[in-house]
């Protein structure tokens, strides 16, 4: 599953979730929890039902509300539908995905994926090297600049340019390293100002940069550029396969020289990854060339 980008849309608006098929993202997240205002959850469980029953052309997660609040309701209106993934908010570790695993077991969902929100707690970011191994339902890890300054009284997590401030780059980048620990995908978080393109482009090109292999996005607009970002280009991939097939053809040879340059271990391994995303893997294992 290629999760490059990863579209919210409100539980209660079927509307926006028909639209949504044709943004160009590659999964959408239908919601249950913060876009929907508490008298219409039920109402939002029963359109996102619907829409499970009837439209199978690209992924679709459910985002529920999280563990101890009504996940239970929300679990139980659309599993029998067989989403794709459910999206789990304010996770707090491997222990909140093997609880959402128990009961996705119960109500017979053997296949269905889980995309944890791994820091919208202060416990949550003290969990962060827990999740390897708990459960292969596991796809990737996200994170959220929203919750959490909320949760500890912060005023803002951002600096006026829109950049994160020194703790939440901390929260950040242990999310990025709990991802690939995992052995799963690293979803960045959401850009939240609309209409505001080349900071947007900017901030996707960062997350890729620094190692992020997709991300979250609130509107239909901003799917190119994420999916932009989030894309291989050909001098990338033709620079990939040289280097896999270079170092296939000389086993056991530590180092090599392409295009005037010295070559190792981690720059096969960097040309594996961009192979492996390309294939639709997401993830950071390594794979024979």
């Amino acid at each position: 599953m290629r999760l490059r980008s990863l579209l919210f849309v409100p539980g209660d608006r079927p509307d926006r979730m028909v639209k949504a098929l044709a943004s160009g993202a590659d999964a959408l997240i239908l919601d249950l929890e913060d876009s929907v205002a508490p008298q219409k959850k039920d109402e939002a469980r029963k359109a996102i039902a619907e829409f499970l029953s009837r439209v199978r052309t690209m992924p679709l997660f459910v985002r529920v509300n999280p563990l101890g609040a009504s996940i239970d309701e929300d679990l139980a209106a659309v599993i029998p539908h067989k989403p794709d993934g459910i999206v789990l908010p304010k996770a707090e570790g491997g222990a909140s995905i093997a609880d959402l695993d128990r009961r996705l077991a119960c109500l017979g969902d053997k296949e269905g994926r889980i995309l944890p929100i791994a820091t919208e707690t202060p416990a949550a970011i003290f969990a962060l090297g827990s999740y390897s191994g708990v459960t292969p339902r596991l796809c990737g890890l996200t994170w959220g600049a929203e919750d959490l300054p909320a949760a500890i009284g912060a005023a803002t997590s951002r600096e006026v340019d829109g950049r994160y401030t020194p703790p939440y780059e901390m929260v950040r980048a242990l999310a990025l390293f709990a991802a690939h620990a995992a052995g799963v995908s690293a979803i960045e978080t959401i850009f939240p100002t609309l209409n505001n393109d080349d900071d947007l482009k900017a901030y996707a090109a960062r997350g890729r940069r620094d190692g992020f292999t997709g991300m979250l996005a609130i509107h239909p607009a901003q799917i190119p550029a994420i999916n932009a970002a989030f894309t291989s280009s050909k001098d990338e991939i033709s620079w990939a396969r040289r280097v896999v097939e270079a170092f296939a053809a000389k086993p056991g040879v530590g180092a090599l020289q392409i295009d005037g340059k010295m070559l190792d271990a981690p720059h096969l391994k960097q040309a594996q990854r961009i192979l492996a995303t390309e294939r639709g893997d997401n993830g950071p294992a390594e794979f024979a060339p």
